[in-house]
């Protein structure tokens, strides 16, 4: 998967994603949230999270090459699967506990979640190990 964002996008996807984590609180504190808009200012948050790991997943890297998309691919796949097997997790502790009335709306922000988590693993894992085949020659 080629990347289609410039390399600052990647840093401003994390100042989105805190942002969109913080702000909720923020909000709170100074008194903006009210049972009548609680849902907007959920979604919206959500919705700025979606949007800060897109950003992140579909960054350029500084030194962007085969290897790195090969590493975005894999961590694509990697998601998909760990996203499975947590809503899989998700439902059987549901079916456990008799709920019936909750409903799990986030299963795409966990994904690229996930993916982000991958992603960059993947590109640090890779960092360390082109560090090790130096120092070994």
């Amino acid at each position: 998967m080629k990347a289609l964002l410039p390399v600052y996008c990647r840093p401003l996807g994390y100042c989105i994603i805190a942002l969109a984590l913080f702000l909720p609180f923020l909000m709170v504190m100074m008194g903006r949230v009210t049972d009548a808009n609680l849902l907007f200012y959920k979604e919206c948050s959500k919705l700025l999270m979606m949007l800060g790991a897109l950003m992140i997943i579909f960054a350029l890297t500084k030194n962007e090459c085969k290897e790195v998309e090969a590493i975005r691919n894999k961590a694509t796949r990697n998601a998909m699967f760990l996203t499975v097997f947590f809503i899989f997790g998700n439902i059987l502790y549901r079916v456990a506990q008799g709920d019936l009335m909750s409903v799990d709306s986030s299963s795409f922000l966990i994904f690229l979640i996930i993916n982000v988590l991958c992603l960059e693993f993947g590109i640090k894992k890779a960092t360390v190990d082109r560090l090790f085949k130096r120092n070994n020659r």
